[in-house]
């Protein structure tokens, strides 16, 4: 995994992980990518200083804790504890819906259409399916919705 530090073109900044950078490219192109704070999806990455680690052999003196303020926790720092609890439950919903819901991969979009049509019986299914798959399925007039939190394919987990 890698985080990045983002930033919209309204000049919010905001990190998020990605399992590589390649990862973090496609979610891009397919406009997957919004500002937690505003909702734009003009999202770009952001300077960022590198993690390097001191010699083994310096000695390195105790830094005072840093004390943030509201300002700096709502310039991208910690979450307000409400919308922490809300995304936990959120989290915890989907989960839970997910867990009666067979995963299909990227054959999301023809098996939505084949229970649409009648060529398969109605079930519960989630996976993967791009921008254009999601719109041409909806001007169909298939109903489907987005996963809210990122979650790992059962077939790519250890």
């Amino acid at each position: 995994m890698i985080v990045f530090d983002l930033a919209c073109d309204d000049g919010h900044r905001f990190e998020a992980w990605f399992r590589s950078s390649s990862a973090f490219e496609e979610q891009g192109a397919k406009g997957l990518l919004v500002c937690p704070h505003c909702g734009s999806g003009a999202v770009r990455k952001a300077p960022m200083a590198p993690a390097v680690p001191a010699k083994g052999n310096v000695q390195r003196a105790d830094l005072p804790a840093k004390v943030e303020s509201d300002a700096d926790q709502s310039q991208g720092g910690a979450l307000p504890p409400a919308l922490k609890e809300a995304m936990a439950k959120l989290a915890k919903l989907q989960a839970e819906t997910i867990k009666d819901s067979t995963y299909v991969g990227s054959k999301f979009a023809e098996e939505s259409r084949a229970m649409h049509y009648g060529e398969k019986d109605a079930a519960l299914i989630h996976g993967k399916a791009d921008a254009k798959e999601a719109r041409e399925l909806l001007e169909e007039g298939i109903t489907i919705a987005p996963l809210l939190v990122p979650f790992t394919p059962p077939d790519e987990t250890n």
